[in-house]
Order: structure tokens, then sequence, then C-alpha cells
């Protein structure tokens, strides 16, 4: 389900930024995010900064005659919503490509790549990515043959939702040299049939087998793609984002858009290790409009549990294997030695226990006692309890994203057992740890909306309010968990925490609102609420 306005809904209410001046915001709470602090009636920014949190009156008798009066008429606002984890030019492709997230079925994907296939006659590719089988009725991956009978003789490769599997069609395979007798690169796996056959289906590294057989996205279209995705999360109410495996063509792209005054959010990029040499010689720096930062590299450990490439110290419940390793131990600890002579953060997924494990000994290989790097581990989807605590005693960023959870939590149970989840999105017990846990997305694996992540952080049911005991609900956190989770912990999670994250005066003007307080309303009117105001460095970059 995506209770969200359609793109062109966005596009629509999104202008051109007003220019920085005196904006007040009042007619509804303002929740600051700072611990222990209530409400506040109004909040002034003045240019690119807060001026002034506090009653009503006091803050019109500080701002300037001409200025910008906002009034919620009884929504709320708070500090600007970060997504942690997401990735950029996927959420902008998603929208200008084959979209697949909404399908329900195999029979469902075959019809959408049907009607691809017509709509685009011809022998082009295609290509396109959002799937995941995960509540199919058929319960299954999708195959070549389903594609082949979707669109007869036509190269199709469509991704799974998460990145980490692929299925291709019989041309596509035929196209890349692929057949029965086709070993599967190292952190790769290729599915067989029972007559030895190839599925179609491709696990983590056995994709790149057929990149080859789709045209990349030309650099005309990634910059459109940037650009929709900007506007599309100012209109969701995100303020910034951690950008995830950033290719260094796309890192150009944002800067030149920024400069030219058609990128409006705050971007931390961690960069894919073919792009890292920028920030591998020169370390963290930002562009001129201050929006694009570069932080630091991403790097993978294993793969996704949906495909069974988690990482696991025992096997799957479900199926044999302890999943995928991605990255050899030298290859990962020569980039981390890098990253840290030049004081750039390292960004390393980890999903399964093993996966997690492995991270953590080898951040601390390299290290040592050092705990000021705020290295993260982005997912830390499933951790055993004696890894726990080590988040928070090595300085380790838990960088989690809460609707993983409410999807997962369908087949998780199969792929671990019971007794492994309990240490399965552990939000609260990481919390109780003492470690930081900054919240995001990873869209366009999940929709990238923030009421979805706040409200599956505070409720940890499904989008139709289902949950059961596997679903460990005390896992769940308080909405002033929340709140900070989406806020200030992306904010320290990227080293600006003393610039944004709360509103104080003094700190950068991001700011985002919605039509009712996510703080009080029921759980469920938490999905209905609607942005209506995103301001980031002092500008109105969405307005509804």
């Amino acid at each position: 389900m995506r209770r969200i306005a359609p793109l062109a809904a966005i596009l629509a209410l999104t202008a051109v930024p007003a220019l920085a001046g005196d904006i007040l915001v009042h007619g509804g709470p303002i929740h600051t995010g700072v611990t222990g602090a209530p409400p506040a009636e109004a909040v002034l920014t003045r240019d690119k900064t807060i001026a002034f949190v506090g009653p009503l009156a006091a803050a019109r008798a500080k701002a300037a005659k001409d200025v910008r009066d906002i009034d919620l008429k009884g929504g709320a606002a708070y500090p600007g919503f970060v997504d942690a984890h997401a990735h950029l030019t996927g959420i902008g492709l998603r929208e200008l490509t084959l979209n697949l997230d909404r399908t329900d079925s195999v029979e469902a994907l075959v019809a959408a790549v049907r009607a691809y296939a017509q709509a685009h006659p011809g022998d082009a590719p295609i290509y396109g990515r959002g799937w995941i089988e995960t509540h199919w009725p058929e319960k299954r991956f999708p195959t070549r043959a389903d594609l082949d009978r979707a669109a007869p003789g036509r190269i199709i490769v469509l991704g799974r939702a998460d990145g980490h599997a692929a299925v291709a069609s019989s041309a596509a395979l035929a196209k890349a040299g692929v057949s029965r007798d086709t070993k599967a690169p190292a952190g790769g796996q290729i599915l067989h049939d029972e007559t030895g056959e190839p599925t179609g289906l491709l696990v983590d590294h056995a994709q790149a087998l057929v990149e080859g057989v789709i045209p990349p996205p030309s650099p005309a279209l990634k910059r459109q793609a940037l650009e929709t995705a900007g506007q599309l999360y100012a209109g969701r109410g995100w303020t910034g984002l951690g950008n995830m495996s950033v290719e260094a063509a796309d890192l150009d792209q944002l800067r030149q858009l920024a400069a030219e005054g058609r990128f409006f959010l705050r971007v931390d990029n961690y960069m894919d290790p073919s792009g890292a040499e920028e920030v591998l010689k020169t370390g963290p720096s930002a562009d001129p409009t201050g929006l694009i930062r570069l932080r630091g590299i991403k790097l993978y450990m294993d793969g996704a549990l949906g495909s069974r490439g988690a990482a696991l110290l025992a096997p799957y419940s479900d199926a044999e294997g302890l999943g995928l390793v991605l990255t050899e131990h030298a290859q990962g600890l020569a980039l981390m030695q890098k990253a840290r002579a030049v004081n750039a953060q390292v960004a390393m997924h980890a999903i399964g226990d093993r996966g997690n494990r492995m991270v953590l000994d080898w951040f601390g290989e390299v290290l040592g006692s050092d705990t000021g790097r705020r290295w993260r581990i982005e997912h830390a989807q499933v951790v055993d309890a004696a890894d726990l605590p080590r988040f928070s005693k090595m300085g380790v960023v838990a960088s989690m994203q809460p609707s993983h959870a409410i999807g997962d939590l369908y087949f998780a149970p199969a792929r671990l057992g019971k007794d492994r989840l309990k240490g399965a999105y552990a939000w609260a017990d990481m919390l109780n740890s003492g470690a930081v846990v900054a919240a995001g997305s990873d869209a366009p694996v999940e929709v990238g909306d923030p009421r979805i992540e706040f409200y599956a952080a505070v409720a940890r049911k499904s989008l139709t309010g289902f949950s059961n005991a596997d679903w460990h609900p005390e896992e769940a956190v308080s909405r002033q968990q929340a709140l900070r989770m989406l806020t200030w912990a992306p904010a320290y999670a990227a080293f600006t925490d003393q610039q944004r994250g709360t509103l104080e005066p003094g700190k950068a003007a991001d700011l985002t609102a919605f039509d009712r307080d996510l703080m009080t309303v029921p759980e469920a009117e938490i999905l209905k609420a609607q942005p209506i105001l995103t301001v980031v460095d002092g500008k109105v970059v969405f307005g509804r």
C-alpha cells in the first residue's frame, strides 16, 4: 500500500524555493526535538537559521515587517525529517522506468511487463525494479519462463526491490552467455531448476552477469532522475538524506543541479568504491551551496534476508546455507584504512548476525579504541545478543530502516526461526544499549515515506494493523524516540548534529510540518497525515 500523493500532484505543489528571509511558523505544536522540552507555539527563521522558538507573541515581536507568516491551521511542525539511508538516483529512476513495487503476484508482474512491452514495441531491452515475492500467493520467485510469456523474445531484467537479486528472461541470459554450465561469481548465486537449467534468478554478485545486456541510464536520464527524486522527497517532508552507494558521475550531477538552483535538499553522500577516489584522497567536503556533502564510502558485507544472501551464524531455517559474504577481508580493511587516514566515514551494509559481527570485528581491527569516527552499520537487521552492546561501546551508529521490519516480518520467521527473531529489527534493544539509531527507508527498496517510517517504528505493525508475537512488539519505540531517530540521529550520523537535528536558535532552519500531530494522533492516523511544509536552509521547498 502506498498512502501518498502521486508524483504529478507533488510536483504541482512543489514550487521554486522562496528566497530566504523571515518565516514565522505557528498555528499548531512546534516539536523542537530537544529532550524534555514541551512543544512551542512558534518558530521564527531568519535567512538560513532559526532565530527564535517560543511564544507566538514574542516571535511576532522579533519578526521583520515582511515576514512570511505560515499558519499550520492545527498541523504540527518538527525538526527537518532526514532519511538516513536511501539511494537518490534509484528513487528517481523508479519513477521514470518500469516500476514494479505494486505488483502483488507473479501474474501481476507478468501483466505489468506485458503492458510495458506493448507500450514500448520493438526489441529494445526492458529494465524494471521493485518486485518482492514474499507476499505473493505463488510463494516463489519469478522466473525467466514468466518473463518469456510476458514478452517473448525480449531482453528483460527485473531487479528485486532490495537490489540483491534480479530475474532475467531467456533472451537476456542467452545474450549474456549464461547457461547451465555458468559458474556463479564469488558472493553470488545462480538459481537452477530441477533439470539443472538456470531459472533466471541471479542473487547478489551474480547479477553482474547480465549487466551488459541492459544499456545503462544516460547522463541525461540520471540527471532527470536526481531532480525528480529531490522534488518527490521535498514533497514528502524530507529535508535531506544519506545517499548510499553513489557513483562519481551522480555526485557531479548533484553538485551541478544544486549550483543551478534546481536541487534543494541536503545530501550526505557515501560513495560506491568505484567512485570513491575523491573522498579517499581528500576526505569529507561540501559544495559551495552547502547542500551536497561528501562524507565517506559505502561497503557491503553480505546480501539480503529475503533472497537468503544475508550472512548468518547458523543455517537458514528454511533452506541450506549461511548466506553470502560480498567483500573480502583484505579488500575491506584496505579501504577502511584509507578512509580512516583522511577522516572519511565508512558505512557498511550488514543484514545477518554473522555479517554484523564481521563488520564490528573489522571496524575493531582498523579503529581499535578510537570511538569517535561514527562509522556506520547500514541495516543491522539481525544482531546476536552478544554483539548488541558493541555498537555503543565502539561508537558505531546503527543505521536502521523501520519499514524493513513491517515488510520482512512476514517471511523473517521462516528464514530465521523463532529464536533468532528476538535479535531482529531490535530498535528498542539497540537504543537501550546506548547506541545511536539513525532511521531511514532504503528507498527505492521501500517507498521512502517519513510517515511509514515513523509509524513502523512506533507501531511495529503492518500498514493494515497486523502484528503477532513473532514481530516482537516490545521492540517498538516511543514517539519521542522515533522523532529523534528521524531528525537528530541522522544529523549525528553525518557529523552535523551541532548544526541540525533540533529546532533551537542558531541552528539551521530545516523544518518539516504535517497537517496533524504525529506525536498524539492514533497510530493508524499517522499514515493519513499529509505533508504541508518543508523548509531547508530557511527556504520553503514544498508547501501545500
